[in-house]
């Protein structure tokens, strides 16, 4: 990557809906220059996809999030575990930690219910030794990466 290529996702970051033409005009590139550097991004992984994101409040917003500590039986090749929960799609973030858990999983479900079955889906894989679970109660700070 060179420092276009870093102007580019700054723009995208930005706003992911630019056009190539307004993107080469803030580059300096030609609209086509913009199109070919932004697939080259997209196949080396640096574009990883295009986020919705829904309001935090109001009815269209009644999510249900946890996070889920979880220990492994053994960290060196916990690799089953994590290959199981990128298979969810309510999992939102799966984080390796230091310490006594190995993993911090982030969960957002339509209901309760819903989130109560992840956690028996998690607690019951081979390889997960304990979990520790905690509701959300509330949002205080969510920022767009």
């Amino acid at each position: 990557m060179d420092a276009i290529d870093e102007q580019i996702i700054t723009e995208l970051t930005r706003n992911a809906r630019i056009s190539h033409a307004e993107l080469g005009q803030r580059v300096r590139l030609s609209r086509n220059a913009v199109r070919q550097r932004v697939e080259r991004l997209e196949r080396q992984g640096h574009i990883g996809g295009y986020t919705i994101v829904r309001p935090s409040q109001g009815p269209d917003r009644a999510m249900v999030a946890a996070h889920v500590l979880v220990y492994r039986e053994d960290r060196m090749r916990g690799g089953d575990v994590l290959a199981a929960l990128r298979r969810i799609p309510e999992v939102v973030s799966c984080d390796v930690l230091s310490g006594q858990f190995d993993l911090l999983v982030s969960v957002e479900a339509a209901t309760l219910e819903r989130v109560q079955g992840i956690w028996e889906q998690i607690a019951q894989m081979p390889g997960v030794r304990d979990t520790v679970t905690a509701l959300a109660l509330s949002r205080v700070v969510s920022r767009p990466r």
